[in-house]
């Protein structure tokens, strides 16, 4: 299957409940590689590459989270990063 890199960043519920360290468990779990932060203004972004559904788990696997309500999605595809060998929080 093809790899694809997305940004993302997320809006609502997504600081201090655990979401970063959901996604870094989740894109492990998954195979998928990239980062993910806090950003200033209560919301968090993310670039992760793999398959789509590989992205697509890991999103539903941070949904999942306790206490995590995801309102909003901004997601763009941009390119790839052959060398990225693991998933980090920022």
């Amino acid at each position: 299957m093809e790899k694809i890199r997305k940004k993302i960043t997320f809006y609502g519920w997504v600081q201090g409940v655990g979401f970063r360290y959901r996604a870094y468990h989740a894109a492990n779990a998954f195979g998928a590689t990239g980062w993910v932060r806090n950003n200033g203004d209560d919301s968090v972004s993310m670039e992760i590459q793999g398959t789509e559904s590989q992205i697509d788990q890991v999103i539903l696997a941070i949904e999942r989270g306790s206490y995590i309500r995801i309102e909003n999605m901004d997601c763009h595809t941009i390119p790839l990063k052959p060398e990225e060998r693991d998933f980090r929080i920022h």
